[in-house]
């Protein structure tokens, strides 16, 4: 199967479960095959977990776990615990539901800060380390995580360099009202999901992956994206700025959404489009910029506009 049918065939087969969230869809698929992971933030019932959910089932040989994250979830109940076998008289590592694929972390800010920091390492390294033994993860191994942001109470802001392990963060938001009557229509008689056939193989999106690498860009583009990035160091009402990693990663992305568009090479406005979703979680304000009502990506909408793009 030729690379372009690959991500056509999962996108489209992705989009006929979310209906209406056709960019959102693309750019969280484009973030799996570049290698990141994924941070939804959005209200309930706007279809986060279900788009994880209709990946999973797309992807054919692949694992799918789903963590519900709560204030009394422990590390162990994500990475995995030793147990003592009777019959040895040692203990035997039983692997959690990290050791998987693609993981669903739902409501991922409800779990302590203790508890997240299990999954540093993971997203980080591919890799965990448990009682002094390091485990590696499976080479596809994608996060897509969700969180609530208008409810507080039973919930813990995740930490800055837990928010700098997302390559990505987006909304689905609400669609329009011939789409949610057009959902209403799809879920008559059965979900959506229970149609998902699996469309691609794992060792598919291996080569995905690997094509990703191999989408070009020029000089010019690669220093206007780095300069991006760098615009948030130093500036006024931004207590911390993207790290390279953000960089890395809106080039990676850039490439792979690049390839869903049909293209082998890089466009200005690729780089743009993604700047915001990419940078914008990893700033942290000062407070006045904050209650003035400032965001990380307003911020980056703000730089984007005000860079010169290289001719």
């Amino acid at each position: 199967m030729e690379i372009s049918e690959i991500v056509s065939r999962l996108e489209a087969s992705v989009q006929a479960v979310m209906l209406g969230q056709q960019e959102s869809v693309r750019r969280v698929l484009a973030t799996m095959v570049a290698g990141g992971h994924v941070l939804l933030e959005d209200v309930p019932g706007t279809g986060k977990t279900t788009l994880a959910k209709a990946i999973a089932a797309s992807v054919g040989g692949g694992g799918f776990q789903r963590i519900q994250f709560t204030p009394d979830l422990l590390p162990s109940d994500i990475l995995g615990v030793s147990v003592l076998d009777s019959r040895t008289s040692s203990f035997a590592f039983h692997k959690g539901p990290i050791f998987t694929d693609i993981l669903l972390a739902d409501e991922v800010n409800r779990a302590s800060p203790r508890t997240q920091s299990a999954l540093l390492e993971a997203m980080a390294e591919k890799q965990v380390t448990v009682e002094g033994t390091r485990y590696d993860l499976g080479e596809l191994f994608f996060v897509i995580a969700t969180q609530n942001p208008v409810e507080l109470r039973g919930t813990y802001p995740l930490p800055e360099a837990q928010m700098d392990r997302f390559a990505f963060q987006c909304s689905l938001g609400y669609v329009s009202v011939d789409q949610e009557i057009e959902i209403l229509n799809s879920q008559e008689k059965a979900h959506p999901l229970t149609r998902v056939e699996q469309v691609v193989s794992r060792d598919d999106l291996l080569r995905v992956r690997e094509a990703v690498t191999r989408v070009g860009i020029t000089p010019a583009l690669q220093e206007y994206l780095v300069r991006l990035v760098a615009a948030t160091r130093g500036r006024a009402g931004v207590k911390l700025a993207a790290s390279p990693r953000a960089s890395l990663n809106l080039l990676r992305i850039s490439q792979a959404l690049s390839l869903f568009e049909g293209r082998d090479f890089v466009l200005p406005e690729t780089i743009q489009s993604l700047a915001s979703g990419v940078i914008g979680h990893r700033l942290v304000l000062e407070a006045d910029a904050h209650y003035a009502g400032r965001t990380g990506q307003s911020v980056v909408a703000d730089i984007v506009q005000e860079l010169a793009v290289p001719v």
